[in-house]
């Protein structure tokens, strides 16, 4: 169209990126032994509907289902209160990372947050439940501690991103730096920061439920324990109610969402 802007041109860096990570995942297919003809055998197709007929029908009965309900709300209560934990612990962590107290604090918090994410929630269950025991603890803790070294890092950056002037212009008007913070700065970046939470959330609760399969309790142990004892009526209730968990999180989140935008 007639006055529009020349489209920006790419610089050699760019493409030099785009082809390198083309190559890579060229050589992914190249290295891997991927075998897609096995899964459209005759006798895969047979295995695979001799296994999930054992599923059928779901255990129904009113004792497991009350037990399931328990693991299910400890599930819950796991992703919650671990998010709520790794919430306070990153936004003390932000404000260092995202250079409001110096050079030197930024580089050192900023680390600190690539250690405590760069751990997964399993290998962090793993040590918490030597420490703390099994149990719910174990894993609540786990999943503070990885989704902390998340949190942290995108709260930083959101507060570096904000727009400064209007923290300028309250200090100016005489306000002090820290009310100043919180009245611009802090307001300007919460929207995004309840966001990023909500989010987090939701993974933690697909998380919670993995970490049962090492012991820290809820919705994951109990299909660990079935499964093992090759026990699938009784697995495939547990799995229906991780799907609804899931799935009731997901839309209370997006509600959310919507709600603080």
């Amino acid at each position: 169209m007639a006055g529009m802007p020349a489209a920006p041109r790419r610089q050699p860096s760019t493409w030099l990126l785009i082809s390198a990570l083309i190559a890579l995942v060229l050589a992914s297919f190249a290295s891997l032994p991927l075998q897609f003809a096995e899964f459209f055998t005759a006798a895969a197709w047979s295995t695979t509907a001799e296994f999930l007929s054992g599923f059928a029908p779901p255990e129904m009965a009113t004792p497991f289902l009350l037990k399931t309900l328990h693991a299910t709300i400890e599930t819950l209560s796991m992703s919650a209160l671990g998010t709520l934990l790794a919430v306070i612990a990153g936004l003390a962590l932000a404000l260092p990372a995202a250079g409001k107290f110096g050079a030197a604090p930024r580089a050192a918090v900023r680390a600190l947050l690539n250690v405590l994410r760069s751990i997964p929630e399993l290998v962090w269950a793993s040590m918490m439940l030597v420490a703390a025991g099994l149990g719910p603890f174990g894993g609540t803790l786990a999943l503070a501690l990885h989704t902390a070294g998340v949190l942290g890092r995108l709260f930083a950056d959101a507060l570096e991103n904000a727009e400064p002037l209007a923290q300028q212009t309250l200090i100016t008007n005489g306000a002090a730096p820290l009310p100043a913070f919180f009245y611009a700065t802090f307001q300007q970046t919460l929207p995004q920061m309840l966001s990023y939470t909500l989010y987090r959330w939701e993974n933690n609760i697909r998380a919670a439920a993995v970490l049962g399969v090492v012991g820290a309790g809820g919705l994951g142990q109990m299909l660990k324990y079935h499964l093992s004892l090759f026990q699938m009526q009784d697995a495939a209730t547990v799995i229906i109610a991780m799907l609804l968990l899931v799935a009731l999180v997901d839309g209370m989140s997006f509600w959310l969402r919507r709600k603080v935008k």
